[in-house]
């Protein structure tokens, strides 16, 4: 099982792989060894993010290691995470991605060098953004089929 249903009391519970709402607001279980990825998705800013989506039924989280661990997903995709840099990343429209960018309030994603995400925005700062832009995110990804 890759991700766990927030907000959804019927789901099937396997404590060791999936989080909890109380978990998320916590961070990543301690496992002994400290990785970037976990600090990451364990960031208190982000934590704020995933409290204001946990109520809906269909957001999940990822709890698999490595690239993407922490993310939020609707429909199976991921639509806002943190990276090993702790950069806040949000799937939106490419316009809004370029409004933002030209703003000077994040930059485009760029998960290798070379690679740039169109529709992907990563932010450093600005963490009173965060709730909004994953909110219109998770929009966003929820309506692509």
């Amino acid at each position: 099982m890759t991700a766990s249903y927030i907000g959804d009391p019927g789901a099937p519970r396997r404590a060791a792989l999936q989080w909890s709402i109380f978990d998320m607001a916590k961070g990543p279980k301690k496992s002994g060894r400290s990785s970037t990825s976990e600090s990451a998705a364990g960031d208190p800013r982000f934590a704020a993010v995933v409290g204001a989506l946990a109520g809906k039924r269909d957001v999940t989280r990822e709890s698999r290691q490595g690239f993407g661990s922490g993310a939020l997903k609707v429909n199976g995709k991921i639509f806002a995470m943190m990276t090993p840099r702790a950069e806040f990343v949000v799937k939106i429209p490419r316009e809004r991605v370029d409004e933002l960018v030209n703003q000077g309030i994040g930059e485009r994603f760029a998960p290798g060098p070379g690679r740039i995400m169109k529709e992907w925005l990563a932010l450093e700062g600005y963490p009173e953004r965060w709730t909004d832009l994953a909110k219109e995110a998770y929009q966003f990804v929820k309506g692509q089929r």
